[in-house]
């Protein structure tokens, strides 16, 4: 369904600043990455620098499919959404490049990339393996909405 459709159903579009509240009150998404055949989606948690990048954490091991990935990707996405309910939720899909943060201007952002909310072992980890940041450079954003009760769904005063 196109949008217009869907809007007979209570979705709209989400304004810039809607994307960007929306953004800068979460902490985790799906990062999407190609590859030969389906993309790579990894659930990744991530800090807003409230303008046009993301800044995202990986944890290295001895191998790194997703450096691996990311390095050969042009273009990538990211999703983050929350669902209130079955009528109330919010998705926004952002689409971008990503690129490693030289050493020299990690410390800007490090203290801040760091205070997100992330499972509790990467928090272990994070004290302990090598990680590299990569900033995910917004280049086209949209979100979508549904905040009301769909048709037929209407509360109706008593008699």
């Amino acid at each position: 369904m196109t949008l217009d459709e869907l809007a007979a159903y209570d979705v709209e579009r989400m304004d810039e600043a809607e994307i960007r509240g929306f953004l800068s009150s979460h902490s985790v998404g799906v990062l999407g990455l190609p590859t030969g055949n389906a993309p790579s989606m990894r659930p990744m948690s991530f800090w807003y620098d409230g303008e046009d990048g993301l800044y995202l954490l990986y944890f290295l091991g001895s191998e790194s499919r997703k450096v691996d990935l990311t390095e050969r990707a042009k273009d990538a996405r990211f999703l983050v959404f929350t669902t209130e309910s079955t009528f109330s939720w919010r998705s926004v899909l952002l689409t971008g490049g990503l690129v490693e943060v030289p050493p020299e201007d990690v410390d800007d952002v490090r203290e801040a990339v760091e205070s997100v909310w992330r499972p509790e072992v990467f928090e272990r980890a994070l004290a302990e393996e090598e990680v590299r940041l990569y900033r995910f450079d917004i280049a086209d954003r949209s979100g979508i909405k549904s905040v009301g009760l769909p048709p037929g769904f209407e509360a109706h005063d008593s008699e």
